[in-house]
């Protein structure tokens, strides 16, 4: 893991872009950002068959809160956010800790493209084509001690570019956390692009956490840090209002919110006057994948 010198990631990261522009992939790009294309992945559930959300809606209607909080201020005000250099941080119960910058994350493993059903708890749905690699494929390259349980994830937290960091909203810097074999799931994705090209800054560029089986938030963006715990973390919504965001918070239509049913949702592009709500489907339909991994546990409790 060697540090590059200032300007060197974003650099590899347009070099990266150039090299594999050829290959071909399953979404038409915006043609908004640089081109990063991924392989077809044979991750099981890695490729939902349903219509694509449009790029319009899935880079203008976002939270995160480090730029506002109501759906349009991200796209409105990330402009701001400093992408380049970047790194992220390995720490706590892992052999290898460390930095490693963005050139090392991008070579690290083939990118793929994952096309996720993305559902927000507060009852709305998209489908997104992301562009990345399994997490696990850097997990194991740090190699966690017998120790490690949970993985905690940072976002960056930078008021002069962020301009809500220090905000009442939340405690800063955002956090969030999986146990350490939701983190190894093949599906859960360490992202670097959406739509065949880069993230855009208010969809958490240069690189974020998707796990398409849990509500939106548990999808930590623009990482800095990467911590490996033997206590469960505490995370930010869980930290502002435990009793209506949990740890675990995965999709589950039998749970609802304490403000709201969680059984429907609306899906973005599908907005018209006489639109039906989509029901929600249990871990947000990947249940074949994930649900051995909550076997025997009250997921009412568990929420």
């Amino acid at each position: 893991m060697q540090h590059l010198a200032t300007g060197a990631a974003g650099a590899s990261l347009a070099a990266w872009a150039s090299r594999e522009a050829m290959a071909q992939g399953a979404t038409a790009r915006p043609g908004k950002l640089a081109p990063l294309p991924g392989k077809v992945s044979t991750v099981s559930g890695a490729a939902v068959m349903e219509k694509i959300t449009a790029y319009q809606d899935a880079s203008t209607y976002n939270n995160f809160y480090e730029f506002g909080t109501d759906k349009a201020d991200p796209a409105r005000n990330a402009h701001t956010l400093k992408t380049d250099p970047w790194a992220i941080d390995i720490e706590g119960l892992v052999k290898k800790p460390g930095r490693w910058d963005l050139a090392d994350l991008l070579k690290l493993s083939p990118m793929e493209e994952r096309i996720y059903r993305m559902r927000c708890v507060e009852g709305w749905s998209m489908v997104v084509p992301w562009v990345g690699y399994s997490l696990a494929e850097l997990i194991r390259k740090v190699e966690p001690l017998g120790s490690a349980k949970y993985v905690s994830f940072q976002t960056l937290a930078d008021p002069k570019t962020m301009p809500f960091v220090g905000s009442r909203v939340l405690d800063w810097p955002y956090e969030e956390g999986l146990r350490l074999d939701e983190a190894m799931h093949p599906l859960t994705l360490l992202c670097f692009g959406m739509y065949g090209e880069v993230l855009p800054k208010q969809n958490g560029a240069p690189v974020r956490l998707v796990v398409p089986w849990k509500y939106g938030f548990k999808n930590a963006k623009s990482l800095v840090k990467i911590r490996f715990t033997e206590q469960q973390p505490a995370t930010a919504w869980n930290k502002a209002a435990a009793n209506e965001y949990g740890f675990y918070s995965n999709v589950n239509p039998n749970v609802d919110h304490p403000r709201w049913s969680q059984a429907t949702e609306r899906r973005l592009g599908e907005d018209g006057l006489l639109s039906k709500k989509r029901k929600t489907l249990m871990f947000n339909g990947y249940e074949a994948q994930v649900a051995s991994l909550y076997a025997g546990m009250d997921l009412r409790k568990n929420f």
